[in-house]
């Protein structure tokens, strides 16, 4: 597996990641078979997985899957001293629905649970603020974490959906050793807002999210025609493509493909091995919209 490292940290982790969200929404798998792709991941080298608080069906079931990682984690029979588990909090789902939530109070109070949720053993390898919240400062949100770190809850602190800017205000309170926005084929604004190469030049990891485009359209990369030329080129799949094509654009980036069978972080994990020659990536990225 071909490693990177977490920011500015000694913290090695693998060059992609398993996106731990489709095994906890309304159309999560069974049980036994979400553990089952989360052991295939580690089976392959995956050491980063990523979650969220709000990865669940709707409240009542918040921390869904985190606790389905911790327990995965524990099943394993492997070692799992390298594994880290990036987690999120400051997302709700009422009654399935997202929403933003940076209130202080309630961004300590789901530290406290997404720290008991994985295992309550160690600190949190790291913990990301979901989404920056308009009626609350980035000081006020990130101040629970800062305090967390001080605590022993938190070991770093990543950010999600952030601009540039807003990225500089989190650094002034703690360190942050990644971002997480969305970056795919219809979405590339991080290559024109300034984040990806603000990333880049400041040593922090950038975790594309929905990097294949999401549920609703990871099933439409195959429409895309430079795509399934080259996976047809290539003799390898389209989501192939796509990784190896994000994984091109920066050092930095770390994708995180979700995955609810085993298959599909079999064939993500595959995509490291696929080269784009910068022919290729202008002849990719001259079809895609901007």
């Amino acid at each position: 597996m071909e490693t990177k490292k977490l920011g500015k940290t000694d913290i090695i982790i693998s060059a992609i990641g398993l996106g731990g969200m489709p095994l906890s929404l309304q159309t999560r798998p069974p049980r036994p078979q979400s553990i089952e792709v989360i052991h295939k991941a580690l089976d392959l080298g995956v050491t980063l997985i990523d979650t969220a608080d709000s990865y669940c069906q709707d409240e009542s079931d918040k921390h869904h899957n985190e606790k389905l990682i911790a327990e995965a984690l524990q099943k394993y029979k492997g070692d799992t001293s390298q594994v880290i588990v990036a987690t999120k909090g400051g997302l709700m789902r009422h009654g399935g629905n997202w929403s933003r939530n940076g209130n202080p109070d309630h961004l300590r109070t789901t530290i406290h649970e997404s720290y008991q949720a994985l295992g309550g053993e160690k600190p949190i390898a790291v913990w990301q603020y979901h989404a920056p919240d308009s009626n609350y400062t980035i000081k006020e949100a990130l101040t629970p974490a800062k305090e967390a770190i001080e605590q022993g809850l938190i070991r770093y602190v990543g950010v999600s959906n952030f601009s540039v800017e807003q990225i500089k205000q989190a650094r002034e309170i703690v360190e942050i050793v990644s971002v997480q926005n969305q970056y795919n084929p219809w979405y590339r604004e991080p290559e024109f807002d300034g984040v990806l190469e603000y990333c880049e030049e400041e040593g922090l990891t950038f975790l594309p999210w929905s990097p294949l485009g999401g549920s609703r359209r990871v099933s439409s990369l195959k429409d895309i025609p430079i795509i399934a030329q080259l996976a047809q080129e290539k003799a390898v799949s389209v989501y192939q493509i796509v990784l190896a094509w994000l994984l091109s654009k920066s050092p930095c980036v770390v994708p995180i493909p979700g995955a609810s069978k085993t298959s599909s972080i079999e064939d993500s994990v595959k995509a490291l091995a696929v080269k784009l020659s910068s022919e290729e990536i202008q002849r990719l990225e001259s079809q895609l919209t901007r």
